[in-house]
């Protein structure tokens, strides 16, 4: 490798190695020259103490280049010839290349590629100066006044790409071009679409500004044009226009929807305001805002109001109807403050809103029956003990019943685990060094209201609130070495600030209630005391077999709570027959409506059993190589709980409650049962008696109800590559209550950005070798079967099965299906039918729900990248009317 540097000064120049050019220098138009005054640019020698003053040269650095066979020197044409691997440096700009020519008489450099014998090119050039980059075929370039010639260049800016066959750099912020491609392919030798830019202007890292342009598909031309046209290549967020998409519906007419205006309000946080407006008066507005602070926290703001106008004013069907939706979702980074973080999590607006929304196509919104939020902030002092703080509102809003239950706030607050007795070195040991005690409290102001008086004063008249304080003192010891026992006492203080008062009307013949405003607060308290022990057998059936052992672990424990009566809470009314000759005396509390309840006013004294059990198996791994056989649970859990009732007079025992699960299938199955056995007979009417089943003819227990379910995910190795759009669609189910499953179908709002915000292209096409090609697919099974016999109805209740799949007949087209059967009545369930094609920089969507209330399709098809997504086309369609 050679490598010299030239200054701009006069010298004697050392003397040239003859070497045939391969590179013909002539005059370039378009490029400015220097014809007075030129230099004479030579290598530079030792002589560093000459007597002459040299005058001051017209470059203003050092040229610094290199090549990797020949560097030859011609003084006579004051060139010099580089050849492989060739590369001139000077100032900020970098020419690596197979063959350089430096003319530095006229202060040109001329870069281009190396031909072999057989005619093929290598080492075309490229071309940097600060953060552009070109590769071009060959470029001439002006060192004094920066200005160059390049011959099919190829450059990225943004996302874009500029192939031009002709570009002349006018300074280092401006480009022209002539005949050049703009696509967002990354195929540049051969883009499957490109806009044909006749004469343009480039303003790298800003703008192209071109005159005459047309869409050119697989080279062929497309009406798609503009007489001008202006393409944004900003790196950071600029405000502009959102273009709507436009279709039509049945009873809606034609509509405009999803236009408006993106502002890009700063580094931090910026704002999209949507619209759609529908011929018949319907009319839409959605407000998106995404914001951050690295290192502190993230979050989305979204609003959308919709006002629908169904048929036509004056037809018997017309109706009018407002709904909207609120969502927030905040997230802390964890490092930012570990001792208070802050999250919210909002989904609140019209119980109708998924159901009735024109502007979206999200199944398992639509399927989903509850909106649920969450916004806390909770708070840690270090010390000893440790104190916690947390403030939280919720709400939670069935969409059927369009009941809203909210809690305006919460307050908690907790101090750690004190050990009064424990040692202050080593560990804990026997009863008095494990006792400990803390301290709970909780403050609640409670709302349920409905959707009708949301947010009205109303909502506020019947609130509830009050505040339980807690301490719960315990301590665990060993018994008889193999026993552990705990016993446990929690003492409640609640404060209310509304009581009742209840008092019989005789004239009305009816039990008034009055409300009583005012401080008044309870005491109660119990106890309680578990011994429990574990037991493990095992089965070892050798180390030459298949199944090397089973274990069983069995954990069987026995538990005793006693809570005495607190009649002191509770007084009485008389309430007298409607002859006037009896007064029966009935019994309240006036704590009954409040927050956390009245106290119990019955004695109660119960033992309880449980006895859990799970097995787990020791197989003989597959591969020859391992060391250690592999551990697999047979059964992972199998439950039995029961009480009974020393207090009671009848019924002392409750149902046997039974519960399991296991995994299968290299935990690809996930399989779970339950079922509640009663000891006790029905009589005639279906009413429990206190008499054992098993002596009224029956078996011992009688099933009253049980539960079956079951999950399977099945897929070839070859699946499972979520792209960025898939990860983004997930995740706006999630937030809106869906399945990460696709049980409930895959959001298919092809429109809306959040789940179509990747610029990211699937992985290359996979090999075409169909003997041994595997075709990517997966499948989602999900099966429920309840059965209830609590009073001889001997009937399933629910039993469904429901399917999610997708498969890969290509490398670049999908389908799926998301759908499912009700055997109890006999049909299917909501069906959705997915179509996807990859088309590289495009990408063509089709979704078709074929029956129910919402059978629709939609087709979209538009370009991937965000500086064309306007570029689509976007279609939609709803059932015809029916009658």
């Amino acid at each position: 490798m050679l490598t010299n540097s030239l200054v701009a000064a006069q010298g004697v120049p050392k003397p040239a190695i003859q070497t045939p050019d391969s590179v013909s220098v002539s005059k370039i138009k378009g490029l400015d020259s220097i014809p007075n005054k030129k230099p004479v640019i030579a290598v530079k020698d030792s002589v560093n103490n000459d007597s002459i003053t040299k005058p001051k040269g017209l470059l203003d650095g050092i040229i610094n280049y290199k090549a990797k066979d020949i560097t030859s020197v011609n003084q006579k044409k004051k060139q010099i010839y580089l050849y492989n691997e060739a590369q001139v440096q000077y100032q900020d700009m970098d020419i690596q290349s197979g063959v350089i020519t430096i003319d530095y008489a006229n202060d040109l450099v001329y870069a281009g590629r190396i031909k072999d014998s057989l005619g093929n090119y290598s080492q075309p050039p490229v071309f940097k100066q600060g953060s552009d980059i070109v590769e071009p075929d060959s470029i001439v370039f002006n060192m004094k006044t920066k200005k160059a010639l390049i011959w099919n260049s190829k450059t990225e800016q943004q996302g874009g790409r500029i192939i031009s066959k002709l570009t002349k750099k006018e300074n280092d912020s401006v480009y022209f071009v002539k005949r050049a491609k703009f696509t967002t392919s990354e195929n540049e030798e051969n883009p499957e679409y490109y806009f044909l830019l006749r004469k343009a202007k480039v303003v790298p890292g800003k703008k192209i500004v071109t005159g005459l342009t047309n869409m050119f598909i697989a080279d062929v031309p497309t009406p798609i044009g503009l007489p001008f046209a202006f393409f944004p290549l900003s790196k950071k967020r600029t405000s502009g226009v959102i273009f709507p998409s436009f279709g039509e519906q049945n009873n809606r007419g034609y509509f405009l929807q999803n236009g408006g205006y993106y502002f890009a309000l700063s580094d931090y946080i910026d704002l999209a305001t949507l619209g759609d407006y529908y011929t018949n008066g319907s009319y839409g507005l959605r407000l998106e805002s995404n914001y951050a602070l690295r290192y502190k926290f993230r979050g989305t703001l979204s609003f959308r109001y919709e006002n629908l106008i169904n048929s036509e004013r004056g037809f018997p069907d017309y109706s009018k109807s407002v709904i909207y939706n609120l969502r927030w979702n905040q997230n802390q980074d964890s490092k930012s403050n570990p001792s208070s973080r802050f999250s919210a999590s909002v989904n609140l607006g019209s119980s109708t809103y998924y159901q009735e929304s024109i502007n979206q196509l999200n199944s398992s919104n639509f399927l989903n029956n509850t909106l649920a939020s969450s916004v806390s902030y909770s708070k840690t002092f270090q010390g000893e003990p440790q104190v916690n703080l947390s403030v939280t509102a919720t709400h939670s809003q069935n969409t059927n019943t369009e009941t809203i239950n909210m809690t305006l706030p919460t307050f908690q607050g907790s101090v750690d685990r004190v050990f009064p007795f424990a040692p202050k070195t080593g560990s804990k040991k026997g009863v008095f060094q494990n006792i400990n005690f803390q301290y709970n409290v909780r403050g609640e102001n409670r709302i349920q209201t409905t959707d009708s008086l949301f947010f009205k004063k109303e909502m506020f008249e019947d609130a509830k609130a009050g505040v339980k304080h807690s301490i719960p003192v315990s301590t665990n010891f060993k018994l008889f070495k193999y026993f552990s026992m705990s016993t446990s006492a929690n003492f409640d203080h609640n404060w209310t600030f509304k009581t009742i008062e209840k008092e019989y009307d005789t004239d009305n013949e009816e039990v008034v209630v009055t409300p009583v405003k005012g401080f008044d607060s309870f005491t109660t308290y119990n106890f309680s005391t578990s011994l429990g022990t574990t037991i493990y057998g095992l089965f070892d059936f050798g180390e030459d077999k298949k199944i090397q052992a089973i274990r069983h672990v069995v954990r069987p424990s026995i538990s005793y709570n006693i809570s005495p009566a607190f009649n002191q809470y509770y007084d009485t009314y008389e309430v007298v027959s409607a002859d006037g000759l009896t007064t029966d005396q009935v019994e309240y509390s006036r704590f009954e409506q409040s927050l956390f309840g009245a106290p119990g006013n019955r004695f109660s004294s119960s033992i309880g059993l449980s006895l859990s059990n799970n097995v787990e198996a020791k197989v003989r791994a597959k591969d020859s190589t391992a060391t250690e056989p592999k551990k697999i649970f047979l059964l992972n859990s199998l439950n039995f709980s029961t009480n009974y009732n020393i207090a009671a007079d009848s019924l002392n025992f409750s149902p046997v409650r039974m519960s399991g699960g296991t995994q299968l299938f290299d935990n690809k199955m996930s399989v779970n049962f339950g079922a509640t056995l009663d000891p006790y007979a029905l009589d005639n009417t279906n009413r429990k008696i206190n008499e054992f089943n098993v002596n009224n003819g029956g078996s011992l227990f009688r099933i009253s109800s049980a539960n079956f379910t079951m999950s399977y995910n099945l897929s070839n190795d070859s699946f499972g590559r979520d792209s960025d759009e898939n990860d983004a669609a997930k995740n706006e189910s999630l937030r809106s209550g869906g399945r990460a499953d696709d049980l409930f179908g895959k959001p298919q709002d092809f429109a809306d950005r959040r789940l179509n915000n990747s610029n990211k292209s699937d992985e290359e096409a996979k090999p075409t070798d169909l003997y041994k090609y595997k075709i990517p697919w997966s499948l989602r099974l999900a099966y429920a079967l309840n059965y209830n016999n609590s009073r001889r109805q001997n009937e399933i209740s629910s039993h469904s099965l429901m399917f999610s799949g997708d498969i890969e007949l290509s490398p670049r087209w999908s389908v799926g299906a998301s759908s499912g059967y009700d055997f109890k009545n006999n049909g299917f369930t909501y069906t959705q039918l997915r179509f996807e094609r990859d088309l590289e920089s495009w990408r063509m969507n089709f979704s078709w729900i074929p029956f129910s209330s919402r059978s629709s399709w939609n087709f979209f098809i538009g370009i991937r990248s965000s500086i064309l997504s306007d570029l689509k086309y976007d279609k939609q369609r709803q059932r015809d009317k029916t009658l």
